[in-house]
């Protein structure tokens, strides 16, 4: 669900008691800083957003949804995460696709894929699925088989080592792979079984980034 920063800090500092230009000064920013963001005339940082869940010991998902819980006593467990970016428009290069860090996301966000092994977590970048996941988001995806698949399942598959994100049809021997964009330019893209593609995943779980 993508919320306002504007309003989550709104409801934040009702929350805590506090006025906005105090959460501006607990986290070392100007008024004016804090407007810009709250106004939406800067993007925020996750530099920022981290500081927030640092500063006042809150649920992160309290960011992101209007409904999560200002606290929380879930667990955090640790996933494989890709430092790179996925694209969400045309297929392009990964280097080092095989070489991951760690991040810790909380339970409440992952839900029912929460402890799940062998899911990895990157970002993807572009706009041919911005209808569903911005520019910029965080996505977590679990390796499935193909039989395992449904149509309308949101895939990351590779064509020649490029990768992208795009949602997974398939009807007999062709394999449709279809944006969801508010950008008329992106189009389908269409292969066959016998076409060198490869699924990594099915995207499970994924964050906005908030504006």
């Amino acid at each position: 669900m993508k919320v306002s920063f504007g309003g989550r800090i709104r409801d934040l500092a009702a929350k805590l008691g506090k006025e906005e230009q105090d959460i501006a000064a607990d986290l070392g920013l100007s008024k004016s800083q804090m407007s810009h963001y709250i106004n939406g005339r800067r993007k925020v940082p996750s530099e920022l957003l981290q500081d927030i869940v640092n500063k006042y010991k809150i649920n992160p998902q309290f960011l992101f949804d209007k409904n999560a819980p200002l606290y929380v006593s879930a667990e955090t467990k640790q996933y494989n995460y890709l430092p790179t970016v996925i694209s969400a428009g045309l297929p392009i290069n990964v280097e080092g696709i095989t070489e991951s860090d760690k991040i810790s996301i909380p339970d409440t966000v992952m839900g029912k894929w929460a402890g799940h092994k062998d899911i990895f977590i990157t970002k993807i970048n572009g706009d041919s699925m911005d209808k569903v996941m911005p520019d910029g988001s965080l996505i977590a995806v679990k390796p499935i088989t193909l039989d395992r698949l449904r149509n309308g399942d949101i895939v990351v598959f590779s064509n020649n080592h490029e990768y992208s994100v795009k949602y997974y049809y398939r009807y007999g021997k062709k394999i449709v792979f279809k944006p969801s964009s508010n950008n008329p330019e992106h189009f389908e893209q269409h292969y066959t079984t016998d076409d060198d593609i490869q699924i990594h995943g099915k995207v499970v779980v994924y964050i906005v980034e908030l504006d």
